[in-house]
């Protein structure tokens, strides 16, 4: 099974093809941890891990080598640590775990390794002094250093630049001190700041005098330790390809002179309720949020592999609902044909047998969406198989869901239904269809009172216990 992927440098989907197939390499930007992992954030981190798990499939467990990296030191974590009164080291080191805990809940598997950009702080001041040397950067009279944009004509290729007709900055009077700019900003970057008085005690020695890195260098240097200077797969939001991943290219290239990164993967925003989020607008859901309203990571999971990555994903409510039922669902179908199933398996590695539509959707662009219809379209398939042929279904079933990531929660023992129970839930079908609406809402709470919910749907109703 060949897996395509559409490649941001060349914007069309190519068939993924690693230097070494016995040694996949991939390197994701990670969080900068300063704050709650809000939903948003949540989805590039679960969409890497489903192509992580699709690549370990395809290649072999011990074949990928998975990196992510640790923003604990920029202007964002050393401001807000500050406001909390905390060490830099003590404050990231407690959202770096809330981190951690949040993508456990989710069920992302962690990554091979996961460097931080201070503890490679070293590694960063010699990649700097490459790039000065080789002629790439030059320091300014406080003691920064800044990237010469003019120096790599191939600037601006993975963002096209170019093709938005933006005027290249490239003199050494435009300069952008900050970790992060405006988008439409072009112009040579830091790469050391030299000391401010706002960092307070966060700065370190280096040749240029004391300060601290620019935010764009510390994925380049990581990235050189421990996957090389040519490597196989970078992903990250569709927000970091310009600056950062553009920054990351070039001053990567100009030091290392390999190729960088052969494929670009890059996911598009989430939305809420069809809008942007927002802290103002209250809909910065995290994870703890939304727990507190009753719905499980899994379920926040499902939604988020609900459409594909590279389109614009709307979350709302009604999405949990639908995750809820579409879980519950396949909980059940699955339980189902384990009760029919017998004798240890023979399926074929390589076969996903009535989900092997799921299986292709998965390999075609890592289309999520399509993988789950293929889902259903397998369960209905399956539905009427027996013994050995259940299990071998049961089988391919679990292997689609590990790919996506997706555990079931246990199915639930239908209760038996008291007649009385039935003859009152009977009696209000009968007053809806004839559309007395008040006599229904009586019914309604005659249920209630008796321990039942009576929830409608268009093939009648169905009782569930409170």
């Amino acid at each position: 099974m060949t897996l395509k992927l559409h490649n941001t440098l060349t914007r069309r989907k190519e068939a993924f093809k690693p230097a070494d197939p016995n040694r996949v390499t991939m390197y994701v930007c990670g969080p900068t941890v300063y704050n709650h992992v809000h939903i948003g954030n949540a989805r590039p981190v679960v969409a890497f891990d489903v192509l992580f798990r699709t690549l370990r499939r395809l290649y072999g467990e011990d074949a990928v080598v998975y990196a992510r990296n640790i923003t604990d030191v920029d202007d964002k974590t050393i401001r807000e640590s500050q406001r909390a009164g905390k060490t830099l080291g003590d404050f990231t080191n407690f959202w770096t775990t809330k981190f951690h805990q949040d993508c456990k809940a989710l069920n992302c598997l962690p990554p091979h390794v996961e460097p931080s950009a201070v503890e490679h702080i070293p590694h960063q001041i010699a990649m700097i002094g490459e790039l000065v040397e080789k002629g790439h950067a030059y320091s300014s009279e406080d003691g920064s250093v800044y990237f010469n944009i003019a120096s790599f004509p191939e600037y601006g290729k993975l963002s096209r630049l170019d093709e938005r007709e933006i005027e290249l900055g490239r003199t050494q009077s435009q300069r952008a001190n900050a970790d992060e700019y405006e988008k439409q900003s072009v112009s040579d970057f830091v790469l050391w700041k030299s000391r401010r008085s706002e960092d307070g005690e966060n700065f370190w020695a280096s040749p240029w005098g004391e300060g601290r890195p620019g935010w764009h260098l510390e994925c380049s240097a990581m990235i050189r330790e421990y996957l090389g200077d040519s490597f196989d797969l970078h992903s990250g939001g569709v927000d970091l390809v310009f600056p950062h991943h553009e920054n990351e290219i070039a001053q990567s290239r100009c030091a290392c002179g390999g190729h960088f990164a052969h494929t670009w993967f890059h996911i598009a925003h989430l939305m809420v309720d069809g809008g942007k989020m927002s802290k103002s607008l209250g809909n910065l859901y995290t994870l703890e949020d939304l727990a507190t309203h009753g719905w499980t990571a899994m379920e926040v999971r499902y939604v988020l592999i609900s459409g594909h990555y590279r389109k614009p994903l709307n979350f709302t409510f009604d999405s949990l609902h639908a995750a809820r039922e579409a879980l519950t669902k396949l909980a059940k179908a699955a339980a189902a044909l384990a009760e029919k199933s017998t004798a240890a398996t023979t399926m074929s590695e390589v076969s996903f047998g009535p989900f092997q539509a799921a299986w292709d959707a998965l390999n075609d662009d890592l289309n999520t969406a399509g993988a789950l219809g293929g889902i259903f379209t397998g369960m209905r398939e399956s539905a009427k198989l027996e013994g050995a042929e259940a299990a071998q279904a049961l089988a391919a079933l679990n292997r689609i869901l590990r790919a996506l990531g997706l555990t079931l929660p246990e199915p639930e023992k239908a209760a038996e239904i008291p007649a009385d129970v039935r003859a009152l839930a009977e009696q209000r079908l009968a007053v809806r269809q004839a559309k007395d609406w008040a006599q229904s809402d009586v019914l309604r709470d005659q249920l209630a009172a008796l321990g039942w919910t009576v929830k409608d749907n268009k093939d009648g109703y169905e009782l569930l216990p409170k």
